[in-house]
Order: structure tokens, then C-alpha cells, then sequence
């Protein structure tokens, strides 16, 4: 059975339109009311002037004051409805969108990796939130200002006729000369954006490389194009703005001179020379503020449409049924995975099995697969065809918020989150103490957590303290193992460790095979040779060996050719013999390093 997400952004939007209604509805009175300025003025000048009477000025001056206060609280209490709607949509999709945002990078295997949904959310609240969006409130008002031009004399109707159409010209043509250039310029700037966030990932080797001036003039370049495209349309937005404006001062001076020449031919009075030009301003003042506020319009309008492209691309996740905890037992059936993005398989058509409690270690040469492999095992990464099973179950078809605390994974590239030492290794669930201290145990690393300045509670990350590799690698190794989680996978526990660390991986994998957990174990370093149950050996995307350690380790050593080493020069007279060395290439079990 499948649903549709409940906080898609238009069922957001739904959701929120009784509001939008109530918005529309003062926006009828605020309107209404801001005939008063023009109304009291031509009272002012057919009354008061004509008549003298001071008390009918100071009743129409206490009448106008209250209805322009009533004005005011009408718009304020409309502004806060707004800012309310605002702050709702961003509960309502905040949760949505950052699970969307995590799936496209997850899809895309970290390459789209970016918080750009979450600041056009933002972006998108800010606007609803500002004054640009009641003008489109106050717009459907400029035909009832129109009429009432027309009630004052039909040359006032005809004139604003005329200026509203040249204004909403003026918009059109605006739109269609700035739209297509400012969203371009937004894509160029996010491009821009998420090229230097990379960049700044890898600082250190840019610094060490020598490589910032180079990278930096890539960037210049993408930054001169985005650069170029805003300024193209800002100067095209700021003309349209500013003829716009122009033009209605000019209309608004030409109605004064109108109306003066209908007064002295007596066919207005005195008091419509003024409030026609008046409420001429005011109905032409929504058109104004839209050019004006065009370009936050066109940025309001794709940050929508970009996150109704992320929300309606996420898939709607089936209901599932709760599994038991698992045992740990694995079976890869007909294998085959690319990566995300990519047709081109990665993993070619393998199939194995693992019992429970198995340890798995998996050797081969760079690019073999390994890596992609272990995104397999553990549903991150979805298969072209064949499944993997855990104790029976496709992968994917376990719920991974009650799957996760089962899995143990340690990437090659570790990445600790901010926060403290036991966040982390708790994976930032409530802190279990004893679970904690057991993980952290278990994985060798208590003591050395012990010396950081707060020992557990160490804040680590950009405002705490900074690890090095092999500090980093032994806590994510303590994080992988916290809570007894039944399936293991390890890609290169070792690559970061000195000597104290691999003794300690050594003995954190024997103490788990003794719980029954399940490892696969990628490595090429022979110092955890001996903790293997069994051993995989892939080339090209296949499994070439698998089966019981020392029979794939005999296979191998057949495979490998006798290494002769150079002999050392011998006494005038003496006879020399080739010395035959032993196979392989010392500490690494195979000749390799850490792949994908």
C-alpha cells in the first residue's frame, strides 16, 4: 500500500489556504479602507469649505482617524497571519524536505550532496513572510479604484485605464527580460555554491598540493558568469523599476493638471482635483510594487519549483511490516549494482552465502568492487537485478529506522558528527552509558577517550576538539559496534591504525565473533588474517576465490609466481644459486588498496 508524503509542499499549501482565505478577506478591508484619505478629502473640500462648519470637520476628522486606525490594525493583524503561515509551512515541510534532500544525495552517492531545499525553504518563508506578496493581494482592487475614477468624471477612468495597462506592460515585458536571466544566474550561483563547499572539504590537500590558485580561478570563472547574469538582470529589473515609478509620479502630476482644467470648466470640484490623483496612486501602487519587487518574485517562484521537483521525485515509501531482530545470516543471490547515476555495473552477477556469526574478510585490487559491495549488503545502495537477503528478507524491504540498530558500519572515509564523543558513538540516540563504555571497549578505544580534555563528553568538530585519522577511525570503529548490532561491515578498519589499533581491531574482532555478529572485514593487511572465518577474493567486479581462509589463502599462493631476488655478487671462483624467496609481498594479503 502507498501514500502520498502527507507534507508534500502543496499539501502544505492546502493545508494552509484557510489562512490565505482569512488574508484575502482583510486584504478586502484594507482596501476598502484606503478610500478613506480620498473620500475625506472630497468631504473636506464639498463641506467643510463650502459650509464653514467646523464641528461637521472635526467629525469627519474623528471618523477618518478611527477608520485609518481600524486600517492599521487590520494590516498588522494580516501581516502576523502571514508570518504565522510562513512559520507553519516550515513545520510542516522542513522534516520533508531534509529527508529529501538526503535521498537525492544518497542517490546520487554523495555527489548531489547540498542544503540548497533547505535554503529555499527558507527562502520561500522569508517571502511569504514579506510585504511583496500582499501586493498581489491588493492588485484585484485596481479595477474597483478604476470604477471609482469613473464615478469622479470619465477622462480620470480613461487616464488610469490607460496607465494601469501601460504599467502591467511594463511588468510583462519585464518578466519575460528578467525571468529567464535571473533564474539562470540562481542555478549558476548554486553551482558556484556547492563547487566551493567541496573545495573547502578538501582543504588540506589543496593547501599541501599547492592547488588553491588554480581551483580558485576555476571558481572566479563560475563566479564572473553568476556575477555577469545578476547584474544583467538587476540592470534590466532596476530600468523597469525605475520607468515604472517614474511613470506613475508623472500620471499622478498629469491627473493634478486634468482635474485643474475640469475644475475651472466646473466640471469636477475642487476636492476631486486632489483625491483623484490621490487614489490614482494608490491603485496604481500594487502594479508598482510587483515590478519592483520582481526579482524576489522570480526567486520566490523557483525556489517553489524546486522544491516541488525534490518532493514530488521522492518515492512514496511503502508501509512495512516489522521484522524480528535479525540473526545475521547473509545470501547475495545474482548480484548486479552500478552506481547511483551510472548503468555501468560495478558488481557483475556475484552470488554467495554467510551464515550468522560468520567473519568475512574480503580482499582485491583497486576498483574490484569491494566498497560497492558494502553499500550493498546494507541497502544503500540498490541493486539492477539480484537481491541480498538478511535471514531471508530482501534488504530493502526492512524498515531501516528499525533496521539500523542492528548494522554496524565503519566507511574508509570516517566522518564524525559535532557533538560529543558519546553522541557519536551512540549514533545520537539518547545516550546509553553502559552501552556506550561497552562499545567504546570493545573497539579498544576507551582509554585513549579517557585522555581527551572531557574525556566522553568531549565536544568534537568545528567548535570542539579536532581528532586525527587514527583517533577518528577507532571512535567510528566503537560507533559501528555500539548496541551489539548482528551484521558488521568493515571497509579498511586498519588504513589510519599504528600498531596499538590493529592489536586492538584484532581483538575487538574475536570478542565479536564470541557474540555471534556477522563481519565482512575489506582489508588488505595480513595483522587480521588469523580473526578470519572466511575469505573473498574479487577482481573486476566478480568473486574469483571464496570459501575457508586457509584454502582461498593455498589458492592464492598457487596463482602467484616464484619472486627471484637479485643475487648479491659472489666471491671470484664461487658458484651462485638462485635464491627462490616466499610468495606474496609481505604485509599485504593482497596486492591492493582501498577501492570502490
Amino acid at each position: 500500500m502507498r501514500s502520498t508524503p502527507e507534507n508534500s509542499l502543496k499539501h502544505a499549501l492546502k493545508t494552509c489556504r484557510d489562512s490565505f482565505v482569512s488574508v484575502g478577506f482583510f486584504s478586502f478591508f484594507i482596501n476598502a479602507l484606503m478610500l478613506v484619505p480620498t473620500f475625506y478629502m472630497l468631504q473636506v473640500y464639498g463641506r467643510v469649505m463650502a459650509s464653514g462648519s467646523l464641528t461637521t470637520l472635526a467629525m469627519l476628522t474623528l471618523i477618518m482617524t478611527g477608520l485609518l486606525i481600524t486600517l492599521a490594525s487590520l494590516e498588522w493583524v494580516r501581516s502576523r497571519i502571514m508570518i504565522r503561515v510562513s512559520t507553519r509551512l516550515d513545520v510542516l515541510l522542513s522534516r520533508q524536505v531534509y529527508k529529501a534532500s538526503f535521498k537525492r544525495a544518497l542517490e546520487s552517492g554523495g555527489m548531489d550532496a547540498s542544503a540548497q531545499s533547505l535554503n529555499d525553504l527558507t527562502g520561500l518563508r522569508q517571502f511569504l513572510s514579506g510585504n511583496g506578496l500582499f501586493a498581489f493581494f491588493d492588485a484585484p482592487w485596481l479595477p474597483i479604484y478604476i470604477a471609482v475614477m469613473f464615478a469622479f468624471h470619465p477622462w480620470f477612468g480613461w487616464v488610469a485605464t490607460g496607465s494601469a495597462v501601460l504599467l502591467l506592460l511594463l511588468a510583462f515585458i519585464n518578466e519575460r527580460l528578467t525571468g529567464p536571466v535571473l533564474a539562470q544566474a540562481n542555478k549558476e550561483h548554486i553551482g558556484a555554491t556547492l563547487y566551493t563547499t567541496k573545495n573547502l572539504r578538501n582543504a588540506e590537500v589543496i593547501e599541501s598540493m599547492g592547488m588553491l590558485e588554480t581551483l580558485m580561478d576555476r571558481w572566479g570563472r563560475r563566479q564572473r558568469s553568476v556575477l555577469l547574469l545578476q547584474s544583467l538582470a538587476s540592470d534590466r529589473a532596476a530600468l523597469f523599476s525605475t520607468l515604472s515609478r517614474s511613470f506613475r509620479l508623472l500620471v499622478q502630476s498629469l491627473v493634478l493638471g486634468l482635474g485643474a482644467y475640469l475644475a475651472v470648466d466646473h466640471q469636477v470640484g475642487a476636492g476631486m482635483v486632489f483625491a483623484g490623483a490621490v487614489l490614482l496612486g494608490r491603485a496604481l501602487a500594487p502594479i508598482d510594487l510587483i515590478i519592483g519587487g520582481w526579482k524576489g518574485f522570480i526567486a520566490a517562484r523557483s525556489q517553489y519549483s524546486r522544491l516541488n521537483d525534490i518532493l514530488d521525485k521522492q518515492q512514496a515509501q511503502p508501509e512495512r511490516l516489522s521484522l524480528p531482530a535479525p540473526q545475521g545470516h547473509v545470501q547475495v543471490e545474482n548480484l548486479i549494482v552500478a552506481a547511483p547515476g551510472s548503468k555501468t555495473p560495478i558488481i557483475k552477477n556475484i552470488s554467495f552465502s554467510v551464515p550468522a556469526g560468520c567473519v568475512v574478510g574480503i580482499i582485491g585490487p583497486s576498483a574490484s568492487g569491494k566498497s560497492t559491495l558494502a553499500r550493498a549488503l546494507m541497502g544503500v545502495w540498490a541493486p539492477q537485478q539480484g537481491v541480498v537477503r538478511l535471514d531471508g528478507a530482501d534488504i530493502s524491504a526492512w524498515d531501516k529506522q528499525e533496521l539500523g540498530p542492528h548494522i554496524g558500519y565503519l566507511p574508509q572515509d570516517i566522518e564524525l558528527f559535532e557533538g560529543s564523543v558519546a553522541e557519536n558513538i551512540a549514533r545520537f540516540a539518547e545516550v546509553d552509558s553502559a552501552k556506550v563504555i561497552q562499545a567504546a571497549r570493545t573497539a579498544g578505544v576507551h582509554e585513549m577517550i579517557l585522555l581527551l580534555p572531557d574525556g566522553y563528553d568531549t565536544i568534537i568538530g568545528s567548535e570542539g576538539v579536532m581528532l586525527s585519522g587514527g583517533q577518528r577511525q577507532r571512535i567510528g570503529l566503537a560507533r559501528a559496534l555500539y548496541g551489539n548490532p548482528r551484521l558488521i561491515i568493515l571497509d579498511e578498519p586498519n588504513s589510519n591504525l599504528d600498531d596499538v589499533g590493529d592489536r586492538a581491531l584484532a581483538a575487538a574482532i574475536q570478542q565479536l565473533k564470541q557474540t555471534g555478529a556477522t563481519l565482512f572485514v575489506i582489508t588488505h593487511r595480513t595483522n587480521i588474517v588469523s580473526q578470519l572465518d572466511r575469505l573473498m577474493v574479487m577482481r573486476a567486479g566478480v568473486i574469483s576465490l571464496y570459501g575457508p581462509r586457509d584454502h582461498v589463502l593455498a589458492e592464492l599462493n598457487a596463482q602467484q609466481p616464484p619472486v627471484q631476488k637479485p643475487a648479491m655478487p659472489a666471491p671470484a671462483g664461487a658458484s651462485v644459486a638462485p635464491v627462490e624467496t616466499s610468495k606474496g609481498n609481505g604485509n599485504d594479503l593482497y596486492d591492493a588498496q582501498p577501492s570502490n
